[in-house]
């Protein structure tokens, strides 16, 4: 098994290992494994996709999801690429929040720079357009902070990953 990981600062950390063993093995293995009685986790099989939740008891709003895609090289060999995120609707608030303040910083830029044109009072745009990119620096720390808050949880989602794999 050959490991690559990417950076640590990425949001979503990702990664991908080669193994020997067909697409079908590995699968059965994750299939296994969360059907057994002590398993924590909740999941989802679809085909060669695997979704891997943290319980319901244990789960906050910064919990993480590990979604494995394996996918199949030839018959003895496939690639399992992992992703470590939010959980979707987390992920898409947090999306929503960029882009909703990507767009107000390019309509009061528009603004500020109409109102200075037409030689009127633009400093509340000028405001705006300066707090803007504060709060986008902001949002980006709330998303480490919340990476750091689940970090614990990532890593036993690794853990039972690697154990499964290895089994």
């Amino acid at each position: 098994m050959n490991e690559y990981k990417n950076s640590d600062i990425y949001l979503r950390p990702r990664f991908k290992m080669n193994f020997n063993e067909s697409q079908q093995h590995l699968i059965s293995k994750f299939e296994d494994n969360l059907k057994d009685i002590n398993c924590k986790y909740c999941s989802k099989i679809i085909d060669g996709h695997i979704v891997i939740d943290i319980p319901l008891d244990e789960n906050h709003f910064w919990s993480p999801q590990l979604n494995i895609e394996i996918e199949k090289i030839d018959k003895n060999k496939a690639i399992v690429k992992g992703l470590f995120g939010p959980k979707p609707q987390v992920w898409t608030l947090f999306m929503f929040f960029h882009f909703a303040v990507a767009v107000a910083f390019i309509g009061f830029s528009i603004m500020a720079y109409v109102k200075w044109m037409l030689k009127s009072d633009y400093t509340n745009a000028l405001i705006v357009v300066i707090a803007l990119p504060v709060l986008w620096i902001v949002m980006y720390f709330l998303g480490q902070l919340g990476k750091k808050k689940g970090h614990k949880q990532m890593d036993e989602l690794y853990e039972f990953m690697m154990n499964t794999l290895n089994k």
